[in-house]
């Protein structure tokens, strides 16, 4: 049934147009960007390893540089998996819609999330897919780094290397972390169990006029006390995902990047974002609060490491009891009482 709600294809489609195709260049230096990503993720893995204690076999999942419209697929496939047990919830109450209404759901669906995937496929540099079976896999985003170095005027071989630093340990966390992957999983099905179907287009509405006055993004359809109970839950742990990716980037650029520095400050200063419409775009798919995440965790990661250690920070790791809440992500002196 999940697989029906959504016009994955239309989306695909429809995200391939909007994307656009990224900087123009020859196949020669394509296939050289193509390579020196690749090698880039193999050497990353040992340079994260070294900085963190997190051991992750080696090439454990695949490195796969893809152009707009391969990242755009990939995250259709990742959103069927991810959102599949909310909707069959949704189903479930809801009851089985029409073959006319199911039809013409998924379409409508199935363009918005095309909408929403052709935007974000101009902006992300790499990603790891947990979800992909078996043992997830790296997304590296080609034209988007290239478009972003010459952005920038950084060091082509430098930034490369940095970029595939953080997404390389996020790679590391999920495959050192073997429970980390369920974990995130269950918490999409409490999501989907506090659902309820009659509310949700009238919610999502007011939500989207809300975001547009600048109060909230769409994310904030998920308003009860319970689902902002699970949220904060799924934040506090994507805070410390990226902010201990940030951390590591940091960490480790100064020994491997040496224009590591004029690169932060060049990307922080992006970060934030160019143009009314691009700022609206981020409100509303709450990608200031994205922002906010690495800032946020990156300061807990420092805020504990320093005064602990990186061995006993490791502790974050062993449980998801261990994990640290929303709260605790602000106060890292909380976490390390409670935990240590």
């Amino acid at each position: 049934m999940s697989a029906q709600m959504v016009d994955w294809d239309l989306a695909v489609a429809i995200g391939s147009r909007v994307a656009g195709e990224g900087p123009q260049v020859t196949r020669e230096v394509a296939d050289q960007v193509v390579e020196e990503l690749r090698a880039d993720a193999d050497r990353s893995t040992g340079l994260v390893r070294e900085f963190t204690g997190l051991v992750a076999e080696e090439r454990s999942a695949p490195v796969l540089a893809v152009d707009r419209p391969g990242w755009i697929r990939a995250n259709a496939d990742g959103f069927a998996t991810v959102l599949g047990p909310v909707v069959d919830k949704l189903s479930e109450k809801k009851g089985p819609p029409s073959g006319l209404s199911l039809a013409i759901g998924s379409r409508v669906t199935g363009t918005e999330v095309g909408l929403l995937l052709g935007f974000l496929s101009s902006k992300v540099l790499g990603q790891f897919d947990p979800f992909f079976e078996p043992s997830g896999r790296l997304l590296l985003v080609a034209p988007n780094i290239v478009h972003v170095e010459r952005e920038l005027a950084c060091d082509p071989t430098d930034f490369r290397l940095w970029v595939c630093l953080h997404e390389e340990t996020h790679r590391v966390q999920f495959t050192a972390v073997p429970w980390m992957r369920a974990h995130l999983f269950s918490e999409m099905n409490a999501i989907a169990d506090t659902m309820e179907p009659g509310k949700l287009l009238d919610d999502v509405v007011g939500r989207l006029s809300q975001a547009i006055r600048g109060d909230g993004s769409l994310l904030d359809v998920l308003g009860s006390p319970e689902q902002k109970e699970i949220v904060d839950r799924v934040t506090g742990v994507m805070s410390l995902l990226e902010g201990h990716a940030d951390v590591v980037m940091d960490g480790v650029g100064p020994t491997v990047i040496p224009s590591v520095a004029d690169i932060r400050r060049k990307f922080d200063r992006r970060r934030k974002g160019v143009g009314t419409l691009d700022r609206l775009l981020r409100r509303l798919l709450g990608l200031d609060a994205k922002m906010a995440q690495y800032r946020d965790g990156a300061r807990f990661v420092r805020g504990v490491v320093d005064k602990v250690g990186m061995h006993e920070f490791n502790a974050v790791w062993e449980s998801p009891a261990n994990l640290p809440t929303k709260a605790e992500i602000a106060d890292p002196s909380a976490w390390v009482g409670r935990v240590l």
